[in-house]
């Protein structure tokens, strides 16, 4: 599989070597350009690098793994037809107050598939810190498999990225669609906490959607 990263920060860099790992053809981006990637190309071996759009083109799933409020920075038309998925968490300190999501009216994957109307938009990989993507993938089967939660509207796209999170060393719980991808968003019960797959139901089904917990207190990028 070619997979395209939008967002050369720390999560996207986490899931390009899980990636590559396992076979599978990376090409990581960020706003500035490819030339200011040299640290990229020397620190991850076999990844490619190119500007948002080449990324956007070269990949059959897309990796959108930018600050929330840069969302619709991102033309709709380079991801038509592919399976994005989206990493975003909303921190209004750093994105500004999106009041629909102040309100709890909608998700942050509703309004990057709202921006993205051609595209199958599938929320994965926001619900756990850089480091741990790398330190907490296991083997197919081991006893301390760690699980991610998924929610997509696409039942094609969603198998697609469960079939690609375990390649990548992870259970995984379907959440449902993107309107209830407000369940493992920040401040829920299972946001960035390392949980097996019955963990992380429990998690997710004890989530209240206007009940706000307190910060994570690890760094997320």
């Amino acid at each position: 599989m070619k997979i395209g990263v939008i967002g050369a920060g720390f999560i996207g860099r986490a899931v390009a070597q899980l990636a590559l790992a396992a076979g599978h053809d990376v090409m990581l981006s960020n706003s500035r350009g490819p030339h200011t990637m040299s640290s990229v190309l020397s620190g991850i071996l076999g990844v490619q690098v190119g500007s948002a759009e080449d990324a956007a083109k070269f990949g059959d799933v897309v990796l959108v793994a930018i600050p929330l409020e840069h969302y619709r920075s991102v033309p709709a038309q380079w991801l038509e037809g592919k399976t994005v998925l989206d990493a975003n968490n909303y921190y209004p300190n750093r994105d500004g107050h999106i009041p629909v999501l102040d309100r709890f009216e909608t998700t942050t994957s509703r309004l990057l598939a709202e921006h993205l109307p051609h595209s199958h938009v599938v929320k994965v990989f926001n619900a756990i810190f850089a480091p741990d993507l790398t330190q907490d993938a296991r083997p197919h089967g081991a006893p301390d498999r760690r699980a991610l939660p998924v929610a997509a509207d696409d039942a094609t796209a969603k198998a697609q990225v469960i079939r690609l999170l375990d390649e990548l060393g992870f259970d995984a719980v379907d959440a449902g669609g993107l309107d209830e991808s407000w369940r493992f968003e920040r401040a829920k019960p299972a946001y960035c906490v390392p949980l097996d797959q019955a963990g992380l139901k429990a998690a997710l089904a004890a989530a209240e959607r206007t009940v706000e917990l307190p910060a994570v207190e690890r760094v997320r990028a």
